[in-house]
C-alpha cells in the first residue's frame, strides 16, 4: 500500500534525476540560488510530495531571475517526517522496526 502512495513522487524523482542528469549541464552554473532550481524542486517533492512540492518549485523558480539576490535557500521541512531518501533519492517508508 505504501509503496503505491510514493508511486507518483518516486516518479517524479525519476523524472527530476533525468533532468539533472541530462539537460541541467547544458545550462551550467547559472541559479542564484543554493541549491539550485532543480534541486530545490526535486527536494521539495521528496518531502512534501508531488502537488505540494511541485508548488514549491514553481515558486522557488519564479524568484530565480538576474535581479533576485539569490544566496541560500533551504525547502522548508515538515515537522513530523514519515518516509526517508534513499541513496538514489526515493522515498521509502520509514521501517518499523526501529527503537
Amino acid at each position: 500500500m505504501t509503496a503505491a502512495v510514493l508511486a507518483p513522487r518516486n516518479a517524479a524523482v525519476v523524472l527530476l534525476r533525468g533532468y539533472r542528469a541530462v539537460i541541467s549541464p547544458l545550462y551550467g552554473d547559472v541559479c542564484r540560488y543554493y541549491p539550485s532550481c532543480s534541486a530545490y524542486t526535486l527536494q521539495a517533492i521528496q518531502e512534501h510530495g508531488v502537488v505540494i512540492g511541485s508548488g514549491l518549485g514553481v515558486k522557488r523558480i519564479a524568484r530565480c531571475h538576474p535581479w533576485a539576490e539569490g544566496g541560500i535557500d533551504d525547502v522548508p521541512l515538515k515537522k513530523v517526517r514519515r518516509y526517508r531518501v534513499t541513496p538514489f533519492g526515493f522515498v521509502v517508508a520509514e521501517s518499523q522496526g526501529k527503537g
